[in-house]
């Protein structure tokens, strides 16, 4: 069954769904009613000669510029030409299968009065596989993503550059292949089409769901790096979170202890020490607070998700047309910075809970850097520098763009939100937070085949995926492969499917 668009209760799932495995979309009965009486509303004000804005006006600092009836006709054509004005490589075409998704959804709304075929036509390109070239950089957030929306509308008129089936083309062969007819840009249409962080919004959304897989693989390399350090689990015990109150805390607790059930630490049987260092001891805080920051970022991504993000909005049953800044990228820019510097903390935890296990001093008796032959061996003494090194990206990047608004368009646009460097910098900040949980996932490991009592049944199922793919350290080799090798396992999810199968399910929230 196709996803039906209509406006409200899209997910982030479906986001991922459409974007990634090319879910077929339909637009809903009810959503083609309210894009078509909205239509008819604007085109009676067009006729009544109504000033409306980006209608029959310029646009920005032009907004006072009134347009005769052949401007009209031409304005729409020029106003993608001007914006579409990015630079650097293409978008990931889930990118832009996310935007266009989003896209599609506020026009089913019904309050952004561009004619059906506008929104058919996203539709189409979804569903047979066309996807728009667009640059990576460009948007400020602010009045949407409109450099890189603008070379999506391209294609609206035949024109751009677009991927079908894996080739570059031009836009118009590309329709043509896939048999979607151009609908042309009329009044409305074209700003209809590239109004809202909608770019922003789906790499937020692909990136969030990547998180929360990622974080989940992160309680799992904790729980590994626990028992390697015969640590205390008493600050492991549900009730002491509970009675905090942070549910984020409650269930990484939750996550923790069901990945070591059945270990020798649980049972008692091994000697612990009273009380451990912070980065054994508050993991359930740490990554308890990075899960409640997550949580509260899918709610504001997949409120903009089914939102009207146009400027003007238009209410047929109202009879009015009203102005504003609902295009504004702050509402996500905020929460996908704050995600960015969230997973790099839970990096920082990470890093040091490494250091715990190759520092001989801190360690409980493993062997210097997870070697035998210290001196002759370095072991895993440049993995910690790697992480390192991965880990001061990330704080780099970790700087709010959400408060970095330089103005634009003749300071009419006095405040954007540069919401895509957010979404961008995000991305990086998780791709690096990858190399750094697959860097503890191997020491892990690693120390793990130095202690000879039971670990638990989630921690063997990690430990026996990674051997899948990295061998135990018995001697110096290059590890630049195994460090790749790790991350990749990493981002393949298959350590979090072997656990899940034998500890059933970890909760992401």
């Amino acid at each position: 069954m196709p996803i039906s668009i209509t406006g409200k209760g899209l997910t982030i799932d479906d986001v991922v769904a459409v974007s990634r495995r090319n879910e077929k979309v339909e637009l809903h009965p009810d959503a083609i009613a309210r894009i078509n009486k909205c239509r008819e509303f604007v085109e009676e004000r067009i006729e009544a000669r109504e000033i409306m804005y980006g209608v029959n006006t310029g646009i920005g600092e032009f907004s006072e510029v009134i347009l005769n009836d052949e401007q009209v006709r031409q304005f729409q054509r020029y106003l993608i030409y001007n914006h579409a004005a990015g630079i650097g490589e293409p978008c990931p075409i889930e990118h832009v299968r996310a935007a266009m998704l989003l896209r599609a959804n506020v026009l089913a709304l019904g309050y952004s009065a561009c004619r059906l075929e506008i929104a058919q036509t996203f539709v189409d390109m979804l569903n047979k596989g066309v996807t728009p070239v667009v640059c990576e950089k460009g948007s400020v957030g602010a009045s949407g993503d409109l450099a890189p929306m603008s070379q999506i509308a391209l294609l609206m008129m035949g024109e751009g550059e677009a991927f079908l089936e894996g080739k570059r083309m031009p836009g118009h062969k590309a329709l043509e292949e896939a048999g979607i007819p151009v609908p042309g840009l009329e009044a409305r249409d074209g700003l209809a089409a590239i109004n809202g962080s909608n770019l922003t919004n789906g790499i937020g959304c692909l990136v969030l769901y990547d998180t929360e897989r990622w974080l989940l693989q992160t309680e799992i390399a904790a729980a590994m790096t626990l028992e390697a350090l015969q640590a205390n689990m008493k600050p492991y015990d549900r009730r002491l979170h509970e009675l905090r109150g942070f549910p984020g805390a409650v269930t990484s607790s939750d996550n923790i202890r069901k990945v070591i059930e059945g270990s020798d630490l649980v049972a008692g049987k091994r000697k612990v020490k009273v009380q451990d260092a912070y980065s054994m001891r508050s993991t359930p805080q740490v990554l308890g607070a990075a899960r409640d920051q997550m949580r509260w970022t899918r709610w504001q991504l997949e409120i903009e998700a089914n939102g009207v993000g146009d400027n003007p909005v238009f209410l047929p049953d109202d009879k009015v047309v009203l102005t504003g800044a609902n295009f504004q990228g702050t509402p996500i820019s905020i929460p996908l910075d704050t995600l960015g510097g969230a997973i790099c903390m839970v990096c920082v935890i990470s890093e040091r809970r490494l250091n715990r296990l190759t520092n001989p001093a801190l360690s409980m008796g493993l062997p210097a850097f997870l070697t035998k032959g210290a001196g002759m061996f370095s072991g895993m003494m440049l993995s910690q520098y790697t992480a390192d090194m991965q880990i001061v990206e990330q704080r780099i990047l970790s700087g709010p763009a959400f408060n970095q608004s330089i103005p634009a368009a003749a300071d009419q646009e006095d405040f954007v939100s540069m919401g895509l460097n957010s979404a961008l910098k995000t991305r990086q900040i998780l791709e690096n937070a990858y190399g750094v949980l697959g860097i503890e996932f191997m020491a892990a490991a690693q120390a793990l085949d130095f202690r000879d009592y039971t670990p638990g049944r989630g921690t063997l199922a990690a430990k026996a995926e990674i051997r899948k793919h990295v061998d135990y350290l018995d001697e110096d080799r290059p590890l630049y492969p195994d460090h790749n090798a790790m991350k990749a396992l990493v981002k393949s999810l298959d350590i979090l499917k072997a656990v899940q199968s034998e500890t059933g399910e970890l909760s992401i929230y």
